[in-house]
């Protein structure tokens, strides 16, 4: 299993899909990366040489990627949060930052729905019992 840029790459899978699995890689860099190292985009990850890895690994030194790639994004929504710019405030609420509609959707930023007005008989009963012993 060789492992590039602190992350192992899985044996079985091609190449230029087992590059994916780095933080900051899709398909395109993938594919970019394959035609600058000149590897055969057929070969299975298991099958790659040290000399391989090694020219992949320089290439990859050039793209931010993995802990400094996170480390950017995180820096950026802080900095709008800091400036309270619009997109730092949907942050903030925890919910979407780039024009999606809320009243329908947004579950999955917003969570599971929750029940407001109607309330079960029982529940109703406790606090009525709660408010007559006050």
């Amino acid at each position: 299993m060789p492992r590039i840029a602190g992350q192992d790459l899985p044996d079985n899978k091609k190449v230029p899909y087992a590059l994916r699995y780095i933080f900051g890689v899709g398909p395109k860099i993938a594919n970019d990366i394959i035609k600058k190292t000149k590897i055969n985009p057929d070969k299975r990850a298991h099958e790659l040489s040290s000399e391989e890895i090694n020219k992949i690994q320089a290439v990859l030194d050039q793209i931010m990627i993995e802990g400094d790639l996170r480390r950017e994004i995180n820096d950026n929504i802080s900095r709008l949060k800091r400036i309270h710019a619009y997109r730092g405030l949907r942050h903030m609420a925890g919910l979407p930052t780039r024009g999606q509609r809320t009243r329908s959707n947004a579950r999955t930023k917003r969570g599971a729905k929750r029940t407001i007005g109607a309330l079960s008989k029982e529940a109703a009963a406790k606090i009525e019992t709660t408010k007559s012993t006050k």
